[in-house]
């Protein structure tokens, strides 16, 4: 492009002045600044762009063109701004977020809810995916970042924990007796196990940690869903593996029954998961500061 955008805009507003003093006003800048940028740009495209006269100056026939071209690309840059400008004060734009179906439902939607109040502007786009799913699309940029099952380790991805949960067993009363004491891993593996299936997260963090104690797994059910956990395990299908924290309700209202164990499953973490090599935009850097600042308000106030 012959000519810069800052002389273009100079060029602009002395059409518009029809002057190289007012244009030097309106641009905060001295007049012969302006006089330079204008018989520069006149060199530079070869054509003479203005008539002068003692009462001021006129566009010629070249610089009629010139201006018609340059007022739409100003407008449409100024548009550009204006729009970059409306995405950073969250006026606009959309917020593509991943997470798995039971992160979604018992720990995601709060804070969704209050994101869309304080902005409903921002589409919200959510996509249902496994954790190792989710890491891919962070990865290839198709979401802006992910709520995962912890833990993952991928040198592309930033991770910042949100929670912790905790992995147990539960019942219903069919095995309520039989899981009345605390039970080994072992005598854990020989119930019939009602299991999340293999490319889940939780499930082989589960299973890593049981064969590093020597025990191997084997699922009797393997189900698509945290709340089919649940439910199966309630009509006594078998022992189900769940995440205690959004298990609660079940266990409340005596629907199932935990099992203690003589070695507790670690504690693992739901966490964010976004690209190292790219900031968040706007809205994903607000939607994180919101569930945060929802995370401590919430920690305050449990005894």
């Amino acid at each position: 492009m012959i000519g810069n955008l800052d002389s273009y805009r100079i060029f602009a507003e002395v059409a518009r002045h029809k002057s190289f003093s007012g244009a030097a006003k309106a641009l905060y800048i001295s007049q012969p600044a302006v006089s330079l940028a204008i018989m520069n740009l006149e060199n530079e495209l070869g054509s003479r762009l203005f008539i002068r006269s003692p009462k001021g100056v006129t566009l010629t026939y070249e610089g009629q063109l010139l201006h018609e071209y340059v007022e739409s690309a100003l407008n449409l840059v100024n548009m550009g701004e204006s729009k970059l400008a409306e995405l950073h004060n969250l006026e606009s734009g959309e917020l593509k977020i991943g997470v798995g179906d039971t992160i979604s439902k018992y720990f995601l939607l709060p804070h969704m809810v209050k994101f869309h109040q304080m902005y409903p502007k921002i589409d919200l786009r959510v996509i249902n995916r496994t954790t190792p799913d989710l890491c891919s699309l962070v990865k290839s940029g198709e979401i802006d970042l992910a709520i995962c099952n912890l833990p993952v380790k991928d040198p592309a991805l930033k991770i910042k924990k949100c929670i912790s949960i905790h992995d147990v067993f539960v019942c219903g009363d069919r095995f309520r007796e039989a899981c009345s004491l605390p039970m080994s891993l072992k005598e854990i593996a020989e119930l019939p196990l009602i299991l999340l299936e293999s490319k889940s997260n939780s499930r082989r963090y589960v299973e890593q940690y049981m064969l590093s104690r020597g025990v191997r797994v084997k699922a009797e059910i393997e189900l698509g869903s945290h709340d089919l956990l649940l439910e199966f395990a309630r009509f006594n299908f078998g022992v189900a593996c769940v995440i205690e924290e959004f298990s609660r309700d079940y266990l409340e209202k005596g629907l199932l029954w935990k099992v203690e164990l003589e070695e507790p499953i670690p504690e693992r973490a739901i966490g964010f998961c976004t690209l190292k090599s790219v900031p968040l935009s706007p809205a994903s850097a607000r939607f994180v500061e919101i569930v945060e600042s929802g995370l401590q308000t919430a920690s305050k106030t449990i005894p």
